[in-house]
């Protein structure tokens, strides 16, 4: 891998102390860069202090815990069955998170949102797959899973430098399997213009107009798939959880992008998006109000996605592009003037529920796993983890990086080029979701398979757990990829997201334990609860080492 600290401080578009200018970007810090006006600079005083920041990272570790280095602290907020009011709890395996403030004005007191990805029947619904001659898995045991994927919203608070859950909030509530969501297209699909629930909720992103977006990714694992022969005669590919055994729930209702009002909890399903294993959807609002949204296809060998609205502050009018990343162009997922989708599919809604099969069919590039996508906030550049395709042999992964052409996001063409690729080399392998801070620091996540982590016949013995990294934009450090955090045996840290005040680092730990057999011997007993049962939980990262990255760098107007 050709990358070193002088490469990455050029790639990235550091400027000189005296110049450093933030572009039009609100600094959000999470998945989602909005302009806002005018352009704000940084202080030779503070740059030159950050000079003097040094960073201490941690070493790979395989111990049981949430492990954090000098100058960070954690305290969990919510964790697997916590309640969030009389009626409901908190969800099975956190993912994203996002957190939007009811006031501008107070970065302390808002909205959290947090994604509720997948379930592990023998915890939450008592289904052991491992016995033999097992009964087979009851309706009551089926309704348990629906209800613990999806999403949560709830209101917290931070005080005394904590944040905790305001119970019985009135915003506080679940989107699970069984929610009535309708679909924003005009077209019914499978007979339906409202479906029932969302699950497989993976990363996600946050509207210019300050709503949640959820995404729909692994969902053929909960109501399988449909499959198409060489003459287009469909067939069912069966789930792993045998949803569909209780429901008639079609497996086209979902692997959708879910918009959800944190207001009231009322969602809809963005169909002109398409339908894939969607990891997140970034989204940014153009000058006209119109808007793009980046997402990827979470799969080996899928693709790279970007939708650009047609009017103001729309996700239905507009064109699907998927990228052809070889050539740095955008190619029309469009119906009507694409002749092969013409001839293959009766329409432009069949195209965007076999968009998959549609982007092979026009030339997109064949990626390893894009997951999660951010926009630089100093250089609008387009970043995007492929975690790894390991058939393929990449079993590190790397991060693309996409620039438009004039730095315009509704160019059709652009340049692609690796950024920094993962192995020993640079310390980190499989990474998975990004964040940038109020500096432009970019923090990434890493997901090892819990199958393959800390065994010596796999690639990923050196790494031990999965972690969080940073690498510094500014300063000694400026280039290094640091491990700040190191999960619990068998999670991922995943959905960080910065507090609009850049003094709280909010983050998923995800799927602890999850290569337990026996539910008396797990291999994980984080968070350490009396009953010693693993619980993924959602944790704010404090600490003089955040406040000084954000402080020392903070945007002044």
């Amino acid at each position: 891998m050709d990358y070193n600290r002088r490469k990455f401080i050029s790639f990235m578009g550091k400027a000189s102390l005296a110049s450093l200018v933030l572009p039009q970007f609100l600094m959000s810090c999470g998945n989602t860069a909005n302009p806002t006006k005018g352009f704000n600079t940084i202080s030779d005083e503070r740059l030159q202090e950050l000079q003097n920041l040094i960073l201490e990272g941690i070493t790979a570790s395989d111990k049981d815990d949430l492990l954090l280095t000098k100058g960070l602290d954690y305290h969990t907020i919510l964790k697997w069955g916590d309640k969030i009011s009389d009626t409901d709890t908190f969800g099975f395996n956190n993912d994203y998170t996002c957190f939007i403030p009811f006031d501008d004005t107070n970065p302390k007191d808002g909205l959290l949102w947090v994604n509720h990805e997948y379930i592990n029947p023998l915890f939450v619904s008592g289904f052991d797959e491992n016995i033999e001659n097992k009964l087979p898995k009851s309706k009551e045991q089926v309704d348990k899973e629906m209800y613990n994927v999806g999403g949560t919203i709830v209101r917290i608070k931070e005080e005394n430098g904590v944040w905790k859950v305001v119970k019985n909030d009135p915003h506080n509530r679940r989107i699970t399997a069984q929610t009535d969501i309708a679909l924003n297209w005009d077209t019914p699909i499978k007979g339906k213009n409202s479906v029932k629930g969302t699950l497989a909720n993976c990363s996600g992103g946050i509207t210019p107009w300050k709503t949640f977006i959820t995404c729909e990714e692994n969902y053929d694992g909960f109501w399988g798939e449909t499959i198409y022969d060489e003459n287009n005669a469909e067939s069912h590919v069966n789930s792993d959880y045998g949803w569909e055994n209780f429901y008639d729930y079609p497996p086209e209702h979902y692997g959708w992008v879910v918009e959800v009002n944190p207001k009231d909890g009322t969602a809809q399903k963005h169909i002109a998006l398409g339908r894939f294993a969607h990891e997140c959807c970034t989204l940014y609002e153009l000058e006209d109000k119109r808007v793009v949204a980046y997402t990827g296809d979470d799969h080996n060998d899928e693709h790279l996605y970007k939708f650009i609205s047609s009017k103001p502050g729309s996700l239905k009018e507009g064109t699907l592009y998927v990228a052809d990343t070889i050539n740095g162009k955008w190619l029309a997922l469009d119906w009507e003037n694409q002749p092969i989708l013409k001839s293959n599919f009766k329409d432009q809604t069949e195209v965007l529920i076999r968009a998959r099969e549609a982007s092979k069919l026009i030339g997109a590039t064949q990626l390893n796993r894009p997951e999660d996508i951010e926009i630089d906030p100093i250089t609008g550049n387009i970043f995007i983890t492929l975690t790894n395709n390991k058939p393929k042999g990449d079993f590190h992964g790397s991060i693309l990086k996409i620039e438009e052409k004039n730095g315009a996001f509704d160019a059709l063409t652009f340049k692609a080029s690796t950024y920094i690729a993962g192995g020993e080399e640079n310390g980190f392998s499989c990474p998975d979701n990004l964040a940038f801070d109020m500096s432009g620091n970019l923090w990434i996540t890493t997901d090892m398979s819990g199958s393959a982590m800390n065994r010596a016949d796999k690639p990923y013995m050196p790494f031990k757990n999965n972690s969080l990294f940073v690498i510094p934009r500014h300063g000694k450090e400026a280039g290094k990829v640091i491990r700040v955090a190191s999960a619990p045996r068998d999670a991922e840290l995943t959905g960080p997201w910065f507090s609009p005040d850049g003094k709280t680092l909010f983050l998923s730990v995800q799927h602890p334990g999850e290569q337990t057999k026996d539910v008396k011997n797990p291999t994980s007993t984080w968070p350490f609860d009396t009953d010693n049962i693993p619980k993924s939980a959602v944790v704010a990262i404090t600490g003089d080492l955040i406040e000084k990255m954000n402080r020392l760098n903070m945007i002044e107007a």
